[in-house]
């Protein structure tokens, strides 16, 4: 096996006339916590179902595990769990109930430790004082803890989470979120869709971002942040003075918000101003500002957020991610 528990090599899945993934090539290190980032439409459900053997590439390659898939299915398959598009159970059925059908339906588990894996499983979720309710009777939050206890019933190298935290509070999903990391320090794969920026700045090792089923950029979190604009937020009494210095040095000053009457307003107040920094060093412009006679209250040179890089390389806001 390789150091990578995902790979893909021009992975295309085409609809008819729709083309929702256009080959991508996707690689996901062992033992890494990976978010799988973009729009409605990009393709990511596609593209999970594809690795998991549930639908048909139409070019390209994929390999789960080092297994080539869907040839590997019956082999890789009992190593991954998976959460995906929302759990699926009997309604009437309890959560312990339905959990002990799934475990009965893998070859590879033991019947006589059956109760001990089901039980380890809804505690891990925190489901234990719900394992004898109907399942029909579950909140949202409830019936997601139950699919994700479905994919730890056995040791897994691989799960594969489509929105791990829909549904939860915010309690359920401090508790998935350490859940997560707990998975990942003891070196399971965990491979994440999510449209949630702080939990996935929180959990994730790396990010992969999808636009049009075109796989846009990947890598560790650090270097999706450090490949972003550096904005400067500067604090000051001089804001006409500081966007003409930061204009004559050639940054990109962004729009003033809007002005509060001036009777609301001390002559003597600190306001903010920001602007794309580029390739000028921080440094400089402080002394420029300085040179200028501009008073600086407060100076910071940092990187884009997670969010912006998303807008930037979607075009879109996080809030219609799936």
């Amino acid at each position: 096996m390789t150091g990578f528990a995902i790979e893909t090599a021009g992975l295309s899945k085409r609809f008819r006339a729709q083309m929702a993934v256009d080959g991508i090539d996707l690689a996901v290190p062992s033992g890494s916590v990976f978010g799988f980032l973009g729009p409605n439409g990009s393709g990511k459900t596609t593209t999970i179902r594809m690795l998991l053997g549930l639908v048909a590439a139409s070019s390209g390659t994929a390999r789960v595990l080092g297994t080539d898939m869907p040839r590997g299915v019956g082999s890789v398959l009992p190593r991954v769990g998976a959460l995906v598009e929302g759990p699926a159970f009997l309604p009437f059925l309890s959560g312990e109930a339905n959990l002990r059908r799934f475990d009965a339906a893998d070859r590879s588990a033991g019947g006589r430790s059956r109760s001990a894996r089901v039980a380890d499983a809804l505690d891990r979720v925190g489901l234990s004082h719900a394992a004898d309710k109907k399942v029909h009777a579950y909140s949202l939050g409830m019936k997601q803890r139950l699919g994700l206890a479905n994919a730890l019933l056995m040791p897994r190298e691989l799960l594969v989470l489509d929105e791990p935290t829909n549904g939860l509070d915010p309690q359920g999903t401090r508790e998935v979120r350490n859940l997560i990391r707990s998975l990942a320090g003891d070196g399971t794969t965990v491979f994440v869709s999510s449209h949630l920026l702080a939990e996935v700045e929180q959990i994730c090792t790396h990010v992969g971002v999808m636009r049009a089923g075109r796989l846009v950029t990947q890598g560790t979190l650090d270097d999706f942040r450090s490949t972003g604009a550096v904005s400067v937020r500067l604090q000051t009494p001089d804001v006409a003075d500081a966007r003409a210095v930061l204009a004559r040095l050639g940054l990109t000053v962004d729009a003033p918000a809007g002005t509060p009457a001036p009777a609301a307003v001390p002559a003597d107040a600190t306001r903010l101003v920001t602007a794309r920094l580029d390739a000028t060093p921080p440094e400089a412009v402080v002394a420029a500002l300085v040179a200028a006679g501009v008073r600086v209250r407060g100076f910071e040179a940092a990187h884009t957020s997670l969010e912006q890089r998303f807008v930037e390389l979607t075009g879109e806001g996080f809030d219609v991610v799936q």
